[in-house]
C-alpha cells in the first residue's frame, strides 16, 4: 500500500513539473513577443 502511494505521488510530481515547465515556455514566448511589439513600436517613432 505505501509503496503504492509513494509510485504516484512521485508520478504526481512529475506530472506537475512538466506542467509547471509548459507554463514557463508559454509566458517566454509571450514575453518574447511583448518585447517585439514594443522593439517594433519604438522603431516606428
Amino acid at each position: 500500500m505505501t509503496r503504492t502511494l509513494m509510485i504516484g505521488l512521485c508520478l504526481l510530481a512529475l506530472a506537475a513539473c512538466e506542467t509547471i515547465e509548459g507554463a514557463g515556455q508559454d509566458l517566454s514566448k509571450a514575453g518574447n513577443a511583448i518585447a517585439q511589439e514594443s522593439r517594433e513600436v519604438q522603431s516606428g517613432m
